[in-house]
């Protein structure tokens, strides 16, 4: 028998790897040899009422330390602490753990792949990313030929949901917002997402992971979602594009190129079609080229089956632990060196269209100006040009009466 522990099995996640567990009981003996057996859950609530494995709960993270049969944790807490310490303490032990916390791989996973490999243990994360999409084996393992060059995806099912709703019902954000929140899309406090925070850790263990180097979050220039309107995006789809969160990484002469924002997504794009809770990662490697990984991005099964997969790995040994380098994150480059396209929209409150027009063309010269949705504006589309000189350009505009509603990259 294997025993094992699930730190917050009565929650969303938890619950769906206990559910797998007991669906699934005869397969998953069948591909160990052997049967799992969940002998505790560490949960700070008491279990349902009637649940099956009530007698198994447990409030103190020592009794499972302690317990020299238990082989494997599956930690699905929410945030850093105490899920990092208690991920450690496992690892330490030499017993494995297998998680979907994003937060804390993307901030310690160089540490704990460290600890893990010094003690024998496997630290498993294929959930951290993408829901049910497998990636980070593929990565590991289907592209080890490949030399992995850049990274582009929409990483987040909610945000991906929210504009989604926004376009296709002509609602605006707070709307799409609620809508999500009342399917379970999104959480009561939605910051993490619609902030792109989630985004960014997200992108720093698919940068850390296909570069070799630990990516901290802190070091990445990261934009979320609030601050697209319904108005936006009746616009961009005049230009023949969608607006979507992308994360973005590339090396370039061995610095790291990196970015969490919002973007107009043309038709060309595979992004373009990647909609309400889905998730896509494209990968380009020096021998494959583009290799584009997509499917559900959130959900309790979803995100649970990919776990209960990284456990029966852990379990049967089938796998080696993925690891990276320790890094302050000195090789990543500063996100005005970027040369980026816009999409601006300004109000013509303070200004005729003819002045505009010139103003326009004098702080963005070659501006492609375009009728808004919203007749009192315009919107254009600017010329690539280096970010650091944004804020100056942006300047010109508003120092001669131009009011700047909005401003979003162009992928």
């Amino acid at each position: 028998m294997l025993n094992i522990a699930v730190l917050g099995g009565f929650g969303f996640i938890g619950s769906g790897v206990v559910d797998i567990f007991f669906e699934n009981e005869s397969v998953i003996s069948k591909k160990l040899g052997d049967t799992v057996n969940i002998k505790y859950i560490l949960d700070i609530k008491d279990a349902p009422a009637g649940h099956p494995l009530a007698d198994r709960l447990v409030k103190d993270i020592n009794i499972i330390l302690n317990d020299p049969e238990i082989l494997l944790v599956v930690e699905t807490l929410v945030g850093l602490h105490p899920a990092y310490e208690f991920t450690k303490s496992a690892l330490e032990r030499g017993v494995s753990v297998a998680t979907p916390n994003k937060a804390v791989v993307a901030q310690y996973g160089a540490e704990l792949l460290k600890i893990a490999a010094e003690t024998d243990a496997r630290y498993f994360f294929e959930a951290s990313v993408g829901g049910g999409i497998p990636i980070i084996r593929p990565m590991n393992n289907c592209l080890a030929a490949n030399q992995i060059n850049k990274i582009t995806a929409i990483l987040n099912a909610t945000t991906n949901f929210i504009l989604t709703k926004m376009a296709a019902e002509n609602q605006s954000f707070d709307s799409a917002l609620k809508a999500a929140q009342d399917l379970g899309y999104a959480e009561r406090d939605p910051s993490s997402d619609v902030e792109g925070t989630d985004t960014c850790r997200k992108i720093c263990i698919l940068s850390s992971l296909a570069f070799g180097r630990h990516l901290p979050p802190e070091k990445v220039h990261t934009e979320g979602i609030t601050g697209v309107t319904l108005e936006d995006i009746k616009n961009a789809e005049k230009t023949g594009c969608k607006i979507k969160l992308v994360a973005s990484a590339e090396m370039i002469d061995n610095k790291l190129r990196v970015m969490t924002a919002p973007a107009l997504v043309s038709k060309s794009s595979p992004l373009y079609n990647i909609e309400d809770i889905s998730n896509a990662i494209i990968v380009t490697g020096n021998v494959l080229g583009d290799v584009m990984f997509s499917g559900p991005g959130a959900g309790k099964l979803p995100t649970a089956s990919a776990i209960v997969a990284d456990v029966i790995d852990a379990l049967a040994r089938n796998s080696k632990n993925i690891g990276w380098e320790e890094s302050g994150g000195g090789f990543i480059l500063d996100y005005k060196q970027n040369l980026s396209a816009y999409y601006i929209r300004i109000s013509l409150k303070s200004c005729g269209l003819d002045e505009a027009f010139k103003i326009i063309e004098e702080a963005f010269a070659n501006a492609d100006i375009r009728e808004a949705n919203d007749k009192r504006e315009l919107f254009f589309i600017t010329e690539k040009f280096e970010e650091k000189n944004f804020e100056d350009k942006i300047k010109i505009l508003t120092g001669k009466g131009v009011e700047v509603q909005s401003s979003i990259r162009i992928l």
